[in-house]
């Protein structure tokens, strides 16, 4: 079953860095999942996210505020 990734941020280094280690992290596990960049500000209030970057699986925030390591994405993502 697939999953849903959203990075939530605006564009900032930070964020830009969760979203490449995210990406690297998929594909390096052959991991079936779509990636999806929230930065419209509107859509980030939404999950009550106040400090980005934030990472949501399947909806459920996982991590917000930092970015994580590729061991913490992978498990994650099992």
């Amino acid at each position: 079953m697939s999953k849903t990734i959203k990075i939530l941020g605006t564009g900032c280094p930070k964020c830009q860095t969760m979203t490449s280690l995210v990406k690297d992290v998929v594909t390096e596990n052959n991991i079936d999942a779509t990636i999806e960049k929230v930065e419209d500000i509107m859509e980030i209030m939404k999950f009550n996210v106040m400090t980005t970057p934030a990472l949501v699986i399947d909806d459920v925030i996982t991590i917000k505020g930092r970015i994580p390591s590729k061991d913490e994405v992978l498990k994650l993502l099992n």
